[in-house]
């Protein structure tokens, strides 16, 4: 998560981040390989670490003494997330209401926890009209660029977020979540990890340039190990089951990447906030997340059935 603004990265930066091809500046095979070397260099590994394994420890912690703690922290970081989306639509003018957002947010994740799947949907669409009424006794100046928007934020992350309370809500709920979040984050360490090695070849320049296919493999193979583990290990499932999902994990992780990238750079923004020292935002930390979590939900309850 530490895309560069669109206008602060230089045309050569951006040749060498795809593999050094096309740089007028070059200065031969040797010199773009070491331009390549530090990729990961504008991040703070120490702060990033530190903050990560405050993470993990919360996580871990409220899942094994409740999964109402877990619950809770799952409203507040997503709620949080939502509110460091609209802040950051709000410096085009875009204005998200914010009381109703709140209000849905919570109404969709508790609900989606004691009902099920379609009180989620039930709440997202009460989200949808309250937003629209409380925008449009604002005024109609603006109005469809604002609802848009707050359709948007309703949904990302909001609604997306609500299946990670689907999966808490199961009999064994905590083992999911866990598997669930495993997968999601070891992504993150192999696509870094094979990436600022041996990546060469740009996946989505023009979004992020450090991103390579060859991280996104290495995150894929990681994922695939991680599910074969913890499937049979957590929730009794097959070790093919479990590569599965975390090889289709690995690739709606790295879409989720890509889509808050793109929506950062569309508003001329480096993070969604400033939270988490070595991270960004919470947002920045949520958006993988969000995206696995239906995929997760839904691979889940078809390898794993309830009852």
């Amino acid at each position: 998560m530490t895309d560069a603004r669109p206008d602060a990265t230089p045309d050569a930066d951006r040749s060498v981040a795809a593999g050094g091809h096309g740089s007028p500046s070059s200065a031969g095979h040797t010199s773009h390989r070491k331009a390549r070397a530090p990729k990961g260099a504008g991040r703070n590994l120490p702060a990033a670490i530190g903050v990560g394994l405050v993470l993990a420890g919360l996580v871990i912690g409220t899942l094994v003494y409740d999964a109402r703690a877990f619950l809770a922290v799952v409203v507040v970081a997503v709620a949080y997330g939502a509110w460091e989306v609209r802040r950051a639509i709000a410096t085009k003018g875009i204005v998200v209401p914010l009381v109703p957002l709140l209000l849905g947010t919570v109404g969709m994740l508790v609900s989606a926890y004691l009902r099920g799947s379609e009180a989620l949907v039930v709440t997202f669409g009460l989200t949808i009209v309250g937003l629209l009424v409380w925008r449009v006794a604002d005024g109609l100046a603006g109005a469809a660029r604002d609802l848009s928007a707050s359709a948007l934020v309703a949904f990302y992350p909001v609604f997306l977020g609500g299946f990670a309370c689907l999966m808490l809500a199961a009999p064994d709920g905590r083992e999911r979540i866990v598997v669930f979040i495993l997968v999601t984050v070891f992504s993150d360490i192999g696509g870094y990890a094979v990436g600022v090695r041996l990546g060469r070849h740009s996946m989505a320049p023009s979004l992020s340039p450090k991103k390579s296919w060859e991280g996104f493999a290495g995150s894929v193979v990681t994922c695939a190990l991680v599910g074969a583990i913890s499937m049979p290990l957590l929730l009794d499932g097959v070790w093919w089951a479990g590569a599965v999902l975390g090889a289709v994990a690995a690739g709606a992780a790295t879409l989720g990447d890509l889509i808050e990238s793109s929506i950062k750079r569309d508003l001329g923004i480096k993070d969604m906030g400033a939270l988490l020292p070595g991270h960004g935002g919470l947002m920045d930390r949520l958006d993988s997340l969000v995206i696995v979590a239906p995929v997760a939900w839904a691979l889940l309850a078809w390898f794993v059935p309830l009852g």
